[in-house]
């Protein structure tokens, strides 16, 4: 009955979002003929008693609507919260089906297998096309549903407007689900046992990977919403951005905790000792990420400097349309890829369906209200608004490299033409780009607001700059490197000194918590460039068939196999060679695994990898050769877990960004609340 109760709220489920949908229409309906909201200060009882009769009359329309908007709003921010509770009760509902391996499921029993270890039943429930899309619609409601109980800083027509639009997101995939992807369908008669999870997939990684990228979709998705109910309402202004900004920040930092993982778990799990491949599906979490980060200094611009409005909201059509242009890509059957589900075309196109309206209809709502949209404040060119707006640009221009790298060869093959687009066109491309922004992001937040002085902002720049221009010059000198992993090094030093310094002179103790969220993250990007760089100059491969006893150097190791023997894990079995790596007085054991799935039928390679302070050594185990030799594949890849260090700081520094804000509105409301008490 789990899969007929998962079914049921479902449906219940995308009951209430169309029901949502209609309701904040007919609030906002009812709302459209009242006059806007005054931006000045409250009137009293006796003032409007001494108004003219036909002022009079406009401000008791105005109430009449006020309480309409007051009834609107208390109806659909129930139904907001009751269909987040129901589509989470039908994403529980699958969870069970697949942890009592219910094989009259056909989901189940194509995606699962009863002698699969618990986690990878759990997790598994999301490892597949119909299963991931309904958690990604879980966390969609819930969101909405989190936006309708936490949100009081918006205008209640605004509020409404943002309900209904992240209702229409919701209902769209509803009926994506219900009638193209439905993961309670049953099976007559059950089988004995399921096919099997893709054994790529059986790692504890998948417990972890899509739900931080999915939450952070789902936060784009909010804050799309949030753009389009401004836009709807023309309220975009730095309440709304406000009210967008928690979101935005949240939905960054757990792309940037999904992106780290993901590079992170491809990286052990594959076997081919790279960290980033460029391939169209890591790009299709990279392209919202840029976009997000875009969003994200322009929502911060606009709510704390009343600048860069158009901007803000053309950037949240952006990030939502790249998370769309990401989801087709991985669902459509386009792509073949160790990331993307294989699923029919039709359901591709339904998506694609589904791109066309959200985006298309955000884009005509742009256009119509553009013109309404106030610049906000001026500032000078050279200032920290004007910094942000390169930011942004650069992040705008690598977004776009990005997209056309993605999107040509599919296009192309669309004609008939066959052709790749890789690593050395994106290498050439984004990485010159990508540290023009690195300086930029340097220089940043050493400029004041507003406007700035050449001068001044030289002398604050010159120890970056020096430590920058020492590491370039050490590198050159000892060092035969490429000139981009030369100009990484160089930067990555420049900006990690940038990055503090807007601590130096200030009051620690009493510095913002969202400050310091600032610096954290961009000494977090300084950490993660210093480690691609590294990774790209220094790492040295070895590709060797060894015998028994043999040692083989790999960068500053000399490894020897020691033995191979077979081994049986819980749902498989493998060869297991056992490796004896020395430098200096320091010995490691790894051990690399072939590994030999029997549902499905697979044949994976586990690598082995020891992890020391200044680097890792990476370790694979091949096929045997006819003359008793054994493929090794040994790569020394120095200072690479910079990368992923770096990823975490830059996490974390949202974090405390996050931390620091909530804490001072929560000031903020209870000074108000104070104030209200003390008046009264």
């Amino acid at each position: 009955m789990m899969a007929e109760a998962g079914l049921a709220a479902l449906w219940f489920a995308a009951a209430l979002a169309a029901l949502q949908l209609v309701m904040a229409a007919l609030g906002l309906r009812a709302a459209s003929g009242g006059p806007r909201a005054s931006t000045g200060s409250a009137r009293t009882e006796e003032q409007d008693a001494a108004a003219p009769t036909t002022v009079r009359a406009e401000l008791v329309e105005g109430r009449e609507h006020q309480d309409v908007n007051t009834e609107i709003l208390t109806a659909v921010r129930p139904i907001a919260i009751v269909q987040g509770l129901m589509i989470a009760v039908a994403m529980a509902m699958l969870i069970g089906v697949f942890l009592n391996s219910d094989m009259s499921v056909k989901l189940v029993v194509e995606n699962s297998h009863s002698a699969k270890p618990w986690l990878y039943k759990f997790a598994g429930a999301w490892g597949n096309h119909e299963g991931s899309m309904l958690l990604w619609v879980t966390i969609l409601g819930l969101a909405g549903g989190a936006v309708a109980i936490l949100e009081r800083r918006l205008p209640e027509r605004t509020l409404i407007a943002t309900l209904g639009a992240q209702a229409g997101i919701a209902l769209g995939f509803y009926a994506f689900l219900l009638f193209s992807s439905n993961p309670f369908d049953r099976i007559s008669p059950a089988p004995a046992d399921g096919l099997g999870l893709n054994p790529l997939l059986q790692d504890p990684g998948l417990a972890f990977h899509p739900p931080t990228l999915y939450i952070g979709y789902v936060g784009i998705s909010v804050a799309f919403s949030f753009a389009v109910g401004a836009l709807i309402t023309r309220d975009v202004g730095p309440a709304f951005a406000r009210a967008m900004r928690p979101w935005v920040l949240g939905a960054w930092i757990f792309l940037t905790l999904g992106i780290t993982a993901g590079s992170y778990w491809a990286y052990y799990e594959l076997g081919w000792g790279g960290w980033w491949f460029w391939d169209p599906v890591e790009n299709a979490s990279l392209m919202p990420w840029l976009a997000a980060t875009a969003l994200l200094h322009s929502v911060t611009v606009l709510a704390t400097r009343d600048g860069l409005r158009a901007w803000t909201v053309m950037l949240a059509v952006v990030a939502f349309s790249m998370s769309m242009i990401g989801t087709f890509l991985v669902r459509s059957g386009i792509l073949t890829s160790v990331h993307a589900f294989a699923v029919d075309p039709k359901r591709g196109a339904f998506i694609l369906v589904l791109l066309a309206i959200y985006i298309g209809g955000a884009l005509a709502l742009f256009a119509a209200r553009v013109g309404t949209v106030r610049a906000g404040n001026s500032f000078e060119l050279f200032s920290r608004e004007g910094a942000l707006v390169a930011n942004n640009l650069l992040l705008s221009v690598i977004l776009g490299v990005v997209l056309i790298g993605t999107l040509y060869p599919i296009v192309a093959a669309g004609f008939g033409v066959q052709l790749s687009v890789g690593a050395p066109f994106f290498d050439k491309t984004v990485g010159p780009i990508a540290l023009i922004l690195v300086a930029v992001m340097g220089a940043g937040p050493l400029l004041r607001w507003r406007r700035d002085d050449g001068q001044a902002v030289a002398a604050r720049m010159m120890w970056p700059i020096a430590v920058a221009c020492f590491v370039a010059a050490g590198l050159v000198v000892f060092a035969s490197i490429g000139i981009l992993p030369l100009l990484g090094l160089s930067l990555a030093a420049g900006l990690a000194i940038a990055s503090v310094a807007p601590l130096w002179g200030r009051n620690l103790r009493r510095t913002p918590l969202f400050t310091y969220g600032m610096v954290v993250a961009h000494l977090g990007i300084a950490v993660s460039l210093a480690g691609m760089a590294s990774d790209s100059a220094f790492t040295t491969e070895t590709l060797v068939a060894a015998r028994v006893g043999e040692p083989v150097k790999a960068g500053p190791f000399s490894v020897v196999l020691d033995g191979i023997k077979p081994v049986v894990g819980e749902n498989y079995s493998a060869l297991e060679a056992q490796l004896t790596a020395t430098r200096g007085d320091q010995t490691i054991v790894l051990r690399p695994q072939s590994r030999y799935f029997a549902n499905p039928v697979t044949t994976t390679n586990e690598s082995a990898i020891a992890t020391r302070w200044d680097g890792q050594l990476y370790t694979v185990l091949g096929q045997p050769d006819d003359q008793g030799r054994w493929q090794l594949r040994l790569w020394w890849k120095p200072f690479v877990t910079l990368i992923w260090f770096g990823g975490a700081l830059i996490a974390l520094g949202g974090a405390l960004a996050l931390l620091g804000r909530w804490r001072r509105a929560a000031r903020t409301a209870r000074r108000e609340e104070d104030a209200r008490w003390a008046a009264a």
